[in-house]
């Protein structure tokens, strides 16, 4: 790994050698010079991590100088050295973009506690810019607005995290976008060019999630007509994911545990271990600790799994996050169904914000569909903010989901006037699925053809 380089400008030479030296022997490669004009160059030239300036210079005041550097590079951290009698000086320096000052004298430690918090912090600012970026290029953004302080908070552990090949334990509700961040700490990672491969616990009946996590040989059970390398294996080098796993079946849980031990498993019906590199995340929505004392999971697996904690925080918890989120699915839904809704009014914004969110970013993501679908409007009004009443809001959130899809399709047949064509079309969905929708909630589009709006 390349040294961090550090540029010092002090116009007291004999202080300028002094701290030149002390960061050499702290392993920073040092530009120093007491010209203002030879700093300026150096950092169009150079790029160092950091730069040391002081208050007092020749032809200028530090101050200026670094607000000159910052033009250059806006991102450089910059510490200002300060007379005992200049403290006004140095704060008004932090107030115009300096990261900290020293006071003369100081100590060589204060000095080396300086540099190495701003590099880190710096560095750790730019790898949130990065991570973002990643998201952004490769995955909606949906989940991942960061405006909050409690979500800033999850990306600064989603970067520090990410390094590392630990073990991860993503808890939160449903909706605040687990798999998201999962996503994101796989490609902030150096498995970044290798599979991520998610998996939902809960979805796979417990007959078949042990030969789809470690794989079986041909002809190892009924049905098994050809070899399966399995989902770990071809995780391999990379990331699984592991949704839900608060659903998996104790049976299954004691074979994960030896898996995480050894890091090798056996495929149904083989004989020889299979040694697998992969990073595992894990999530789940429920608490389990309790499941744990309930004898429903595994404490041995627990304390295996629960190595790094990331808590998302549900949606009512950030709230200043909505009219972000809200923009953000406008933008996507606009694209989708090709239509110019600019926004929300004032009121359709109040009822979002007011709103507790049980259902968290996907039922807001749902409700601006439906807003987006079905406006006559450039702006969405408080009408089509289709949000429960209160009294509504204990009802489990797959019913809440149901009614909401039902009164959805009703409303895009009324709109169509019972064409299905033109109905999955505006709901973006394939023919054959809207159909299986309908028929799913027993909806007959041909009661929809002379519907006349009241």
């Amino acid at each position: 790994m390349p040294k961090q380089k550090i540029l010092i400008v002090d116009d007291d030479l004999n202080l300028l050698e002094l701290l030149k030296v002390r960061l050499e022997s702290a392993d920073y490669e040092v530009v120093a010079t007491s010209r203002e004009e030879d700093a300026v160059r150096a950092v169009q030239q150079q790029t160092p991590a950091l730069s040391i300036v002081d208050l007092q210079l020749v032809q200028q005041d530090g101050i200026s100088l670094m607000e000159e550097l910052h033009k250059i590079n806006p991102e450089m951290p910059v510490i200002i050295l300060t007379a005992y009698g200049s403290i006004e000086s140095a704060v008004e320096a932090m107030r115009r973009g300096a990261y900290n000052y020293l006071t003369k004298p100081f100590e060589p430690r204060e000095l080396l506690f300086q540099v190495e918090n701003a590099i880190e912090n710096q560095r750790l600012t730019n790898e949130i810019k990065r991570l973002k970026g990643l998201i952004q290029e490769q995955y909606d953004f949906k989940n991942i607005v960061a405006k909050s302080k409690k979500m800033q908070k999850v990306l600064e552990q989603v970067a520090r995290v990410a390094e590392t090949d630990s073990t991860i334990f993503i808890y939160g509700e449903s909706g605040t976008g687990k798999e998201l961040i999962a996503k994101a700490i796989h490609l902030a990672s150096d498995r970044k060019e290798k599979p991520f491969i998610p998996i939902n616990c809960a979805a796979i009946p417990e007959t078949l999630l042990e030969s789809e996590l470690f794989g079986y040989e041909k002809g190892s059970f009924t049905g098994a007509l050809k070899s399966s390398k399995g989902l770990l294996v071809q995780a391999h080098e990379g990331t699984i994911f592991l949704d839900e796993i608060g659903d998996m079946p104790l049976s299954m849980q004691i074979k994960l545990l030896r898996f995480l031990q050894e890091r090798q498993l056996y495929h149904i019906g083989g004989q020889n271990p299979i040694e697998v590199d992969v990073r595992v995340i894990v999530a789940t929505n429920k608490n389990l600790s309790d499941m744990v004392k309930e004898a429903r999971f595994r404490e041995d697996l627990f304390y295996r799994i629960h190595v790094i904690p990331i808590h998302i925080p549900p949606l009512r918890e950030r709230k200043e996050d909505i009219p972000l989120l809200a923009e953000h699915f406008l933008k996507t839904f606009n694209q989708q169904m090709k239509k110019e809704v600019n926004g929300l009014v004032p009121l359709a914004m109040q009822k979002l914000m007011l709103y507790d969110w049980p259902g968290n970013v996907r039922e807001l993501e749902n409700i601006i569909e439906y807003a987006v679908a079905m406006t006559k409007h450039n702006l969405i009004t408080e009408d089509l903010i289709l949000i429960a009443k209160s009294s509504e809001l204990l009802k489990p959130l797959k019913e809440s989901k149901d009614n909401f899809e039902k009164i959805y399709l009703i409303n895009v047949l009324e709109l169509t006037k019972g064409n299905v064509s033109k109905a999955a079309k505006l709901a973006g969905k394939y023919r054959a699925d809207f159909y299986n929708l309908l028929k799913k909630y027993g909806i007959m589009p041909e009661n929809f053809k002379n519907y006349k709006k009241d």
